[in-house]
């Protein structure tokens, strides 16, 4: 369960020097993590692991979120960088 998010990870990773900085407004859809892993979940299945179930320590969502798109990123735009880069019409969030 853990290897699709992983390859994302490090795919979008490599992502980083691509991208603008992330700016300071706030998201236009402070729910949009969970939007994008929720469409992705019913349409392929393949994700839904709870975070407690990883080796400890984790690095966690707001980190790489920062990590990959500036400090001033919110998890949401990280919701909506994966909808947007992963190619899969069945998730999107904007």
């Amino acid at each position: 369960m853990r290897r699709p998010m992983i390859l994302l990870a490090m795919t979008t990773g490599s992502l980083v020097a691509f991208l603008p900085a992330a700016s300071a407004d706030p998201p236009t859809n402070p729910n949009c993590f969970g939007v994008v892993s929720s469409q992705r979940a019913v349409a392929h299945h393949d994700i839904g692991e709870h975070a407690s179930s990883q080796e400890e320590p984790r690095l966690g969502l707001g980190n790489v979120t920062r990590e990959i798109l500036g400090e001033d990123a919110h998890v949401s735009d990280f919701g909506t960088f994966l909808g947007v880069i992963d190619g899969d019409d069945a998730t999107s969030c904007g």
